[in-house]
């Protein structure tokens, strides 16, 4: 989060001052510290929170969910909760997508809420698939003053009692998808929103530039596959790569999958999972290059359901998934 509060024309950077209320932000670099967006591990899984083009883009419709424990073993450590569900459409003699999201983190004495809508137009292209789509969500900020330790309580800096703000956000994207890969961008916080905490703060939230890639690697061995996955962020300040490998199982319906991510100069993320009757459960822990401890990483769990729909015109859009192919 790269978030300014403005009091009595006063700056004071929002994670200068957080880092003496929550001591956990003392072991990461301040190039993950600087951005808003939560770091999934599971990223692949849950592309529509950074790219709106990606809803629908299988034949199938998409659920999943995820919780994030992050900095184990901290007082006021991240918590993230996520919920989201996506389909492909088809009306008016073309594709569509379309997606529903709910994300909530809370992280020390803020709480970060974000309700959003996805759409993507979808048409075929050198034999592929090319979508577009736009994100309209609201954006709902709280910070409990009332919490505050004594010894940052005279701080003008910070409300010292409950307040709330919200703010509209806007995002678009574009994502390509071809036999064994695919590449996506986006821009999140479109609007550069900014959110009114009271009556003398206010938070502001930068535009975030996402660019994500994957292939399937295909073996010898019909029954294993390796997925690549990458994601690379920007936000003005800061940024934060991912590289993401798994080994995958697949023996009819059931798929076992265990695999590595490595984040420069941020961490090394283990994952294992599994698929069994078309609901996926990935668990990962992610471990911090800098100067934690190593059982004071981050895990995190994800759960999805997929069920494959008709859209009618049948034998097209049969655009496999590139996670699992």
């Amino acid at each position: 989060m790269n978030a300014i509060i403005h009091t009595n024309n006063r700056y004071t950077y929002v994670f200068k001052r957080l880092i003496s209320i929550i001591s956990l932000y003392v072991l990461v670099s301040a190039t993950a510290l600087a951005q808003y967006d939560v770091s999934f591990s599971h990223y692949w899984e849950m592309e529509p929170y950074y790219n709106p083009a990606s809803v629908g883009k299988e034949n199938h419709l998409n659920v999943v969910g995820a919780y994030a424990l992050d900095f184990a073993g901290y007082k006021n450590n991240p918590r993230v909760m996520y919920v989201g569900a996506s389909m492909p459409l088809y009306f008016m003699r073309q594709y569509h997508g379309a997606g529903v999201s709910i994300l909530n983190d809370q992280i020390g004495l803020f709480t970060h809420q974000r309700i959003a809508g996805q759409y993507a137009f979808r048409k075929s292209l050198f034999g592929g698939m090319l979508a577009a789509g736009v994100q309209l969500g609201l954006l709902l900020e709280k910070f409990n003053g009332s919490k505050l330790d004594p010894e940052d309580a005279n701080d003008p800096a910070f409300a010292r009692a409950e307040v709330n703000g919200q703010s509209i956000d806007l995002g678009v994207g574009l994502y390509y998808i071809r036999k064994n890969w695919y590449v996506g961008a986006s821009v999140q916080h479109l609007n550069a929103p900014l959110v009114e905490l009271g009556e003398k703060n206010e938070l502001q939230i930068d535009k975030t530039y996402y660019l994500t890639g994957g292939y399937n690697i295909k073996l010898r061995n019909p029954f294993l596959t390796i997925p690549t996955s990458v994601m690379a962020r920007y936000d003005g300040n800061g940024y934060r790569a991912d590289i993401t490998a798994r080994l995958v199982y697949t023996n009819e319906k059931k798929v076992l999958y265990g695999g590595v991510s490595y984040s420069p100069k941020n961490s090394v993320t283990a994952y294992v999972g599994g698929s069994f009757h078309n609901i996926n459960v990935g668990y990962s822990y992610e471990m911090y290059t800098g100067t934690a401890d190593v059982g004071n990483g981050s895990h995190e769990l994800m759960v999805s359901y997929q069920t494959d729909i008709n859209l009618q015109k049948k034998g097209r859009n049969k655009h496999k998934s590139v996670r699992f192919l």
